[in-house]
């Protein structure tokens, strides 16, 4: 039997790749983001569209699926307005127009009818109303939808980040597969970048552009060489502190200007994960910030994934955003193996598959 998937949101394909990885046809991936075009249709044998998903239309859609597959429509909606930070720091975050996103993909999900439906999304958006509406409408509309909290490190990601990963089905019971690593086996900061040649702040590899650093400050320079894996700001000399570090409202902040520690995952990769005093993204060793092909890897993107243009010039921002807004592949290989396994379940069902039988369940 044929399974057949469209991504929408797609980025530039970090669950695309995973979901091919596992063994599922993705067959187009939809993204506002015309820079995410390169590195999507590069790495991945999939179609770019560039269309935002308010502006896709439900035909368009259909079209891209063979006669008699399996429908799968899946996707991340930007998450920025589901933050702790959008939800702590910033006014009206629930009014950002992305929140409306999530309702454009639940209506195309109505107007498509896909028999197998999974999205990804920080796990506040759990605490939200509108992620219980989208769940109950989902209900309505007859899938049965299971949805939790995972650690991507779980899944085979050297990093810790906490993700909500939602999968429903017109076929039947469907959840994400268990846990492949715990504790004791997590792949680690050390296991993915150890080996990568040695460069100093604001330097491009020879054998690699993506393994390039931002350059630091002299200020931070001397705060770089002070910090140790796994500490804190509060390891430098005074005169190396800022301000706020010394009052009691920021000694709570201790994960930013820190190093990575070999043995551990790495905290969550953001968009912003190249700068060395935007959280704990001092390499573990070497005085700078992670490299992109660092940061890359992190996100468990393979070696080879090709990010730069040569056509095209981008920044070390661009790209960032890049890596830091993509679902982490194997996050995406497991959502495909638990999609795939929950095909083979249905058995004979599906050899026997009669897609005009099929339709009239809705």
């Amino acid at each position: 039997m044929k399974y057949t998937a469209v991504d929408l949101f797609c980025g530039i394909g970090g669950l695309t790749h995973g979901v091919q990885k596992a063994g599922i046809n993705v067959v187009a991936g939809i993204d506002i983001d015309s820079t995410c075009k390169y590195a999507y249709e590069e790495n991945n044998k999939a179609v770019f569209i560039n269309k935002g998903v308010e502006d896709i239309t439900d035909e368009e859609i259909n079209d891209l699926y063979p006669n008699n597959s399996i429908k799968i429509l899946m996707g991340c909606a930007p998450c920025q307005p589901f933050s702790n930070y959008s939800l702590r720091y910033i006014k009206d975050g629930h009014k950002d127009d992305k929140w409306k996103l999530l309702y454009h993909f639940l209506n195309l999900v109505d107007k498509t009818k896909p028999d197998i439906v999974s999205m990804e999304n920080v796990p506040q958006l759990s605490k939200e109303d509108g992620f219980c509406n989208f769940v109950t409408k989902l209900q309505s509309y007859n899938y049965n939808v299971s949805w939790s909290i995972v650690n991507c490190a779980d899944y085979g990601v050297p990093q810790n980040r906490k993700r909500l990963v939602l999968l429903a089905s017109i076929l039947g019971n469907i959840s994400i597969i268990p846990p492949i690593y715990n504790k004791e086996n997590y792949l680690t900061v050390g296991d993915l970048i150890r080996d990568l040649p040695i460069i100093e702040d604001g330097v491009v590899s020879e054998n690699d552009l993506l393994h390039r650093t931002s350059k630091l400050s002299p200020l931070n320079k001397l705060r770089i060489k002070q910090s140790i894996p796994g500490g804190t700001w509060a390891d430098w000399d005074e005169k190396l502190k800022l301000p706020c570090h010394k009052k009691s409202t920021g000694k709570g902040y201790g994960a930013v200007y820190g190093r990575m520690e070999w043995n551990k995952p790495s905290p969550t990769i953001t968009t912003q994960f190249y700068g060395y005093g935007n959280g704990r993204f001092g390499h573990p060793e070497q005085d700078r910030a992670i490299s992109l092909r660092e940061g890359a890897l992190m996100q468990s993107f393979p070696a080879d994934y090709k990010f730069i243009d040569n056509n095209n010039t981008q920044t070390n921002k661009q790209i960032g955003i890049h890596i830091g807004n993509a679902v982490p592949v194997e996050l995406g290989t497991a959502i495909g193996r638990s999609m795939k396994n929950h095909i083979k379940e249905i058995g004979g069902i599906i050899n026997g598959w009669n897609r005009t039988f099929h339709e009239s369940w809705y």
